[in-house]
C-alpha cells in the first residue's frame, strides 16, 4: 500500500466505495496496489459543520471485509481483552489531539468528541484502528489487527 493525497478521479471513487455521496472533504491517504483508495483522512467538520470524530476512514473494500471477518469472530473483545487499556487510552488521546489540531479556531458549534471512531476508552471499532494504523498513527489496536489480517 502507498501513501498518496487527493487525486482527480477520487471523488468518483470515493461515492462508489461509500455507496453515497461523500458529505465533508477528505484527502486519500492509502493505496492499494493498484492505486484504489483504502484510507480516507477526513476533515473534523463535515459541509454542513456537523462534527466528524472519525479522522481515518478505511474504505478499500478488501481491508473492511478482512476486518470484518476479524470482528464477525470476537476481534473487539480480543483485542480489548489482550492490549494493554493504557495504550489504548493513550492513543485515543493522540488521535484526538491530532483531530482537534486542525478546527479552525473560530469554530463555534459542536465539536467531534472521543478518540479512534469516536470512542473516549476501550476498543469499539477494529476498522477505525486498522485505517489509523495504516496512515501511519502510532495504534496498538491498529497494529493488533494489522497482525491478524495481513498474514491471511
Amino acid at each position: 500500500m502507498s501513501n498518496v493525497g487527493f487525486g482527480m478521479d477520487d471523488r468518483e471513487r470515493v461515492r462508489e466505495l461509500l455507496g453515497r455521496e461523500p458529505q465533508g472533504k477528505f484527502q486519500v491517504v492509502v493505496r492499494d496496489a493498484v492505486g484504489d483508495p483504502v484510507v480516507l483522512l477526513n476533515e473534523p467538520l463535515l459541509d454542513d459543520g456537523t462534527p466528524m470524530p472519525t479522522r481515518y476512514w478505511l474504505i478499500g473494500r478488501a481491508a473492511i471485509a478482512a476486518v470484518g471477518r476479524l470482528e464477525a469472530t470476537g476481534g473487539v473483545s480480543e483485542a480489548q481483552a489482550t492490549i494493554d487499556p493504557s495504550a489504548i487510552a493513550d492513543a485515543h488521546a493522540r488521535y484526538a489531539r491530532e483531530r482537534d489540531a486542525v478546527i479552525p479556531a473560530a469554530h463555534v458549534g459542536p465539536r467531534p468528541s472521543g478518540g479512534v471512531g469516536g470512542t473516549r476508552q476501550g476498543v469499539k471499532c477494529l476498522h477505525a484502528h486498522y485505517a489509523w494504523f495504516l496512515a501511519g498513527g502510532d495504534d496498538p489496536v491498529g497494529r493488533w489487527v494489522a497482525a491478524r489480517i495481513e498474514t491471511v
